[in-house]
């Protein structure tokens, strides 16, 4: 019986793959298949700021600008609104500026955005209107809720109805007034309350009136804040203080997209944050894409905004620009993909491995895959190795404009300050600290050893001997050379710490460096690092914690090191050089200044240098900024990374782009060819099978045959 049933199986196999990861009503459709390896923390637009919660937003909410896919240097065009801000100045007594008025004597500057019309809120149960009941009709079908009405909701898919609405320009004043909320963690408000006129104030009107009424629903529409003014339907402004340029490539995050109040009075009632049914667990866009399914411990899924239909395929880049392939959807509305899956992947070789089988169609390279997957020529040039070209497999490679770094805490009484003994004692470490040697091992070359905190393809940046960090490198036959370790001593004896021992107590030099790190690889990562402070005789310990306690030591300045990295949120010298502002002390304002490292004389320069255009001026103020934060080391400056990333060949329209993080609605995928490779290439083996059932037959025959000649003997 159990080799006919084996029979049986194996003649019914029609083909199809065996190990699947995905249900069968995924096939033919027009889905990307990708991985997270992390929960996203924040998926409210006011909360959220690190790169794995912007690969869900970017494609859920729409900013009124956007970097053109194709177009390279990247530039700034509309994406909600329907041309280009204006920009009006005026003077202290508010009395308008021509264009050509010098930044001095800019007091105000307006920004006036049109929205394009008609465009409309994912499905959702806020926009539910009750037209069943005629006593209610047109009013919210879900705005008094309680717990006992929630009893079998778990997810927005359980509430029966749902509906939408027309963006209005209010929503957009409505989210600017969110960067302010008292109860929301902001990590822009310091930031925008320097720009935005009177959102300090507002800030503080804010936290009186939940002192006065604890508990209860803030209606920010009740309270007035001067520097964001409806105009009408379409058309809001945004008042800033002086001349802020940079103004524009904020407009272009999240943090400005647009929030129906309807969601946050939704969210606000009883039981729903008991069931995760809040703004950071499900937005609430009007982008390409909605969160249908959020299930952080295994899968999430994007599908495509039945509504959205604002938006089609760009036009050519400048000319020169590799836009090859690239244009053949041009014209066509977008998204071009109509769902798009993540599935945790904690481990690399998995997530690698089903790349490989076609069960996702793209991937990053990890250091354990990197041979297999990429192979430099004599030019340096990174291509793909002859394997993954016989799959179809091509490589996109990019510069990020991103720093690693490992930060100093300014206030600790060993490693921080501005004294010549704690000085020295970070340029030692910073020499000891061998980023070239780190980048080779744990990133397989991808990455450059950084300078400064300015990365290539960023104004301020210099090549060559006029950009090294000489208080680190030496300039060797036209190229840096780190400095030699015993440089790093002498700088550390002259430091009061002689072979990485106090003078004074004549207790050995402890540091303790905090930091995440609980993941595959991070061990490693810390040995080597301890490594490198063993090279001077200074002892490093590591103490591990959770992300929340981490930050929680941020911001209360409870650290002596910490690791850290920041992606430009715009392409200018001024998003990396304000994180060492004074002005953005973590500790003492709230900011991204984590070191919490202060210079008046660094902070005087760069008021002068923030709002300037780009020009031999601009240049010449950040050369003498990055003198002196070299020279005072806040931070071992780590490294710039290199994005590389693979893709199957059914997957189009792929043109590395750092700074659009909505990059996927302009892929396309070939559901047909991708499923036929991945039958061909997932075929199951049954001879092994087959093989078993012989095996199992002809034991069966021979125990028969073995019990009847017992049987017979008797």
């Amino acid at each position: 019986m159990l080799v006919s049933l084996l029979v049986v199986l194996l003649s019914a196999c029609d083909g199809g793959l065996w190990n699947n990861p995905y249900p069968a009503a995924d096939g033919g459709k027009s889905i990307f298949y990708t991985a997270f390896t992390e929960r996203p923390k924040h998926l409210d637009p006011a909360q959220a700021y690190s790169e794995n919660e912007y690969e869900f937003l970017a494609q859920i909410y729409a900013p009124p600008l956007q970097y053109h896919y194709l177009k390279r240097p990247y530039q700034l065009v509309p994406l909600a609104a329907a041309q280009m801000p204006t920009v009006r100045y005026l003077d202290k007594h508010h009395q308008p500026l021509p264009d050509t008025a010098p930044a001095e004597k800019i007091a105000f500057s307006v920004y006036e955005i049109h929205i394009k019309p008609n465009l409309r809120y994912q499905p959702h149960p806020a926009f539910a209107r009750n037209a069943s009941n005629p006593n209610a009709q047109g009013k919210p079908e879900y705005d008094h809720l309680t717990p006992h009405d929630l009893r079998d909701i778990h997810a927005l898919s359980d509430f029966p109805h749902s509906g939408t609405r027309t963006v209005t320009a209010a929503d957009y004043a409505y989210q600017i007034k969110r960067l302010a909320h008292p109860q929301l963690h902001l990590p822009i408000f310091g930031v925008m309350s320097e720009y935005i006129v009177g959102l300090k104030d507002y800030a503080a009107a804010l936290q009186q009136a939940v002192k006065k009424n604890p508990g209860a629903f803030l209606d920010l529409n009740k309270y007035p804040l001067p520097g964001v003014q409806v105009v009408d339907e379409h058309t809001y402004r945004i008042e800033v203080y002086g001349k802020y340029p940079q103004f524009a490539y904020w407009l272009a995050m999240p943090f400005f997209a647009p929030m129906p109040v309807e969601a946050e009075r939704f969210y606000a009632q009883d039981g729903m944050r008991e069931r995760n049914l809040i703004l950071d667990w499900w937005p609430v866009g009007s982008g390409p894409y909605y969160l249908s399914e959020n299930n952080p411990n295994q899968r999430m899924v994007l599908t495509r905004n039945p509504y959205y239909d604002s938006e089609t395929y760009p036009t050519a880049g400048e000319a020169g620009d590799a836009t090859a392939g690239l244009l053949v959807d041009t014209g066509k509305s977008l998204p071009l993909i109509d769902q798009i899956v993540f599935t945790l992947e904690k481990e690399t070789i998995p997530y690698w491995n089903k790349f490989l089988q076609g069960y996702y169609d793209a991937s990053g390279i990890s250091s354990d895959s990197f041979d297999q997957a990429v192979q430099v020529n004599v030019g340096g040039e990174a291509t793909v190795t002859d394997a993954m070209r016989v799959q179809g497999i091509t490589l996109s490679t990019a510069v990020a404009t991103s720093t690693m770094y490992t930060g100093f805490n300014w206030l600790d009484a060993t490693v921080g300050g501005s004294s010549e003994r704690a000085r020295k004692l970070r340029q030692a470490i910073a020499i000891a600290v061998d980023f070239e040697e780190f980048v080779s091992i744990f990133a397989n070359g991808r990455g450059i050893a950084a300078q400064s905190p300015i990365p290539p393809g960023i104004f301020g940046y210099r090549e060559g001997e006029a950009g090294i960090n000489h208080y680190v490198y030496d300039w060797v036959d036209g190229a840096p050379k780190r400095k030699s370790i015993e440089t790093a001593k002498r700088l550390l004896v002259e430091a009061g710490y002689p072979n990485g021992v106090d003078a004074q107590t004549r207790q050995p030099l402890v540091i303790n460096l905090d930091t995440t790190a609980s993941g595959v690889g991070d061990k490693s990562r810390l040995d080597w690092l301890r490594k490198q402070f063993d090279k001077i005789n200074v002892q490093l310990v590591a103490r591990s914690t959770d992300y929340n306690r981490f930050q929680d030591k941020i911001r209360k300045g409870d650290t002596q090191m910490f690791y850290f990295g920041w992606n430009a949120d715009y392409p200018d010298p001024e998003n990396f050089l304000f994180l060492l502002s004074g002005a953005q002390a973590k500790v003492s304002k709230g900011g991204e200044n984590a070191a919490n490292y202060s210079s008046p004389e660094y902070d005087k320069l760069f008021e002068q240098m923030k709002n300037m255009e780009n020009s031999p001026a601009r240049q010449a103020i950040i050369d003498r900024m990055l003198e002196i934060v070299r020279r005072d080391s806040p931070w071992l400056w780590g490294f710039h990374p290199k994005n590389y990333v693979l893709q199957h060949s059914w997957l189009s329209n792929v043109k590395a782009n750092v700074m659009a993080n909505n990059k996927l609605k302009y892929w396309r995928v070939d559901a047909k060819r991708r499923d036929a490779l991945r039958r061909d290439w997932n075929q199951p083996a049954r001879w092994p099978l087959w093989l078993g059932a012989v095996v199992v037959l002809l034991f069966g025959v021979w125990l028969w045959r073995v019990l009847r000649q017992r049987e017979e003997a008797k």
